[in-house]
C-alpha cells in the first residue's frame, strides 16, 4: 500500500542528504569524540561543525549550543537545570496549560520537590495573555517557559513579547521550540530567549538527538551525571552520527525555509477550505493566521477522532489525534480542553501535519476518505442521530 503520511509534527523521514552525511560516522569515522587520537579528533571536528550550523540558524555563539538525546531531554535540562541552580533566588516557575508533556511533567516533578508552578490559561485560539503572564511574576520567579508553537493546534505564541517581559523582570526565559525549528525563523536575541529546545527528527533529521541553546551567563546545573562532555553539562558519549545529521538537517531546512513554508501553507489552506466546504459540523482548532504552516487541527463533531484515525490508517493514511507523546490516553487532549472545547468536540479532533513530500493530489485523497469515513461513523453515532432528529 502506498502510504500517505500526514503526521510530520510527530516525526519526519531522514532526508537522503542528511543520511549520506551521517553514514561515515557509523563505521569509518567511528572515533569517540572525547579521544585525543586522530579518528577521535575527526569526530570532534564534525561535532563542532554541526554546533556552528545550529548557531548560524539561531544567530548565537557555537559555545551556547549543547547536544542532547532529544527535545524532551533539552526541556528537562533547561527547566530542572535552571531550577536547581537558582534555588537561592526563588522557587517559582511560570509555564502554560498547553505545553508539551516534556515541559508539563517536568514542572510537575519540580512541584513534588517544593517548587511552585503557575500554569497560564490560554484563549480559545491557544494564545497566552501577556498581562496575565506579567501579573503572575513574583519576587520568587526564576524561570518562564512558554512553547514557541503548539504541537497540537499549531498556534504560534507571542514569544518576542513574552521574552521582553521576562527580560524586564530579570527572569530567565525558556522556549520549547521543537515544533518551530525548521518551520519558523528564530533569532534568539530578537526574541529575548535565554534557553531553547529542539529535536532533529522534527526537521528531517535523525531520531535520538536534540540540542539546547543556553545563553552565555545563564546559570543551570547538569542533571545527568557522568563524564565531562558538552562543557561538563551533559555527560555521556556523544552521538556523533546523530549530531552530524542534526547539523545537516537544520542547515538544509533554513536554506529552503521560504519555499518550504509557502508550499505547506498552500496545501494546509486548501485542505481546510475543502473540509469546511464539504464536511458539515466541524471546528478548526487554533489560530487561523498565526499557526504553523503545515498544521491543521479540526474537530469532527459526533464521532471519535481515534476511530477516524484508525479507519484512515486502513486506507494508508497516517494522521494523529494529538501529540504522539500522549497517544494511548483516553482523556481529551489537555490542549483542546485548555482552549475551552467540551469533551465531545475535543474527542473528535484530527491533527493533519503536512510535510515536504505531500502533494495536492494526496490532500484530495485525504479529504475524500475523511468525507466517506465521517459519514459512515456518523451513521452509527447515537448522538448524531439524536441531533438530526432534533433539527
Amino acid at each position: 500500500m502506498n502510504i500517505k503520511y500526514f503526521d510530520h509534527a510527530a516525526t519526519t523521514a531522514v532526508r537522503e542528504e542528511v543520511l549520506k552525511e551521517m553514514i561515515p560516522y557509523f563505521s569509518l569515522n567511528y572515533g569517540n569524540a572525547s579521544s585525543l587520537y586522530g579518528i577521535g579528533r575527526i569526530s570532534k571536528k564534525a561535532m563542532e561543525e554541526s554546533r556552528q550550523k545550529v548557531a548560524n540558524v539561531l544567530h548565537c555563539e557555537p559555545s551556547e549550543i549543547y547536544f542532547t538525546g532529544c527535545g524532551s531531554e533539552s526541556d528537562n535540562m533547561a527547566i530542572k537545570g535552571v531550577a536547581m541552580a537558582n534555588k537561592e533566588k526563588g522557587n517559582h516557575i511560570i509555564t502554560t496549560k498547553i505545553e508539551h508533556p516534556a515541559v508539563i511533567n517536568t514542572c510537575k516533578a519540580l512541584e513534588r520537590d517544593g517548587f511552585e508552578i503557575t500554569y497560564l490559561n490560554v484563549d480559545s485560539e491557544g494564545f497566552i495573555c501577556l498581562s496575565e503572564l506579567e501579573n503572575a511574576i513574583t519576587d520568587k520567579t526564576i524561570l518562564i517557559s512558554i512553547m514557541f508553537a503548539n504541537n497540537e493546534i499549531g498556534t504560534i505564541e507571542p514569544i518576542r513579547e513574552a521574552g521582553l517581559i521576562a527580560k524586564k523582570h530579570n527572569i530567565y526565559f525558556h522556549t520549547d521550540a521543537v515544533q518551530a525549528i525548521g518551520n519558523l525563523p528564530i533569532h534568539v536575541d530578537d526574541f529575548h530567549i535565554d534557553l531553547l529546545s529542539m529535536s532533529a527528527h522534527k526537521f528531517y533529521g535523525p531520531k535520538g538527538v536534540g540540542a539546547l541553546y543556553a545563553r552565555t551567563g545563564v546559570k543551570f546545573e547538569r542533571f545527568l551525571d557522568g563524564g565531562h562532555q558538552e562543557k561538563n553539562k551533559r555527560g555521556g558519549t556523544e552521538n556523533v552520527a546523530g549530531i552530524v545529521g542534526l547539523g545537516k538537517a537544520i542547515e538544509l531546512a533554513y536554506q529552503e525555509l521560504d519555499e518550504y513554508n509557502d508550499k505547506l501553507t498552500r496545501l494546509r489552506d486548501y485542505y481546510i477550505q475543502r473540509i469546511e466546504k464539504e464536511v458539515p459540523y466541524i471546528k478548526v482548532n487554533g489560530s487561523r493566521t498565526k499557526r504553523l504552516p503545515g498544521n491543521a487541527n479540526i474537530s469532527f463533531q459526533f464521532i471519535e477522532g481515534e476511530s477516524l484515525l484508525l479507519k484512515l490508517d486502513l486506507k494508508g493514511i497516517c494522521t494523529s489525534s494529538g501529540s504522539a507523546c500522549s497517544s494511548g490516553e483516553a482523556t481529551p487532549s489537555h490542549v483542546l480542553t485548555a482552549i475551552g472545547l467540551p469533551a465531545e468536540i475535543a474527542n473528535g479532533a484530527l491533527r493533519v501535519s503536512i510535510g515536504a513530500e505531500n502533494t495536492k493530489e494526496e490532500i484530495d485523497y485525504l479529504v475524500e476518505n475523511i468525507k466517506q469515513i465521517v459519514e459512515q461513523l456518523r451513521s452509527i453515532s447515537p448522538s448524531y442521530q439524536e441531533f438530526i432528529k432534533g433539527k
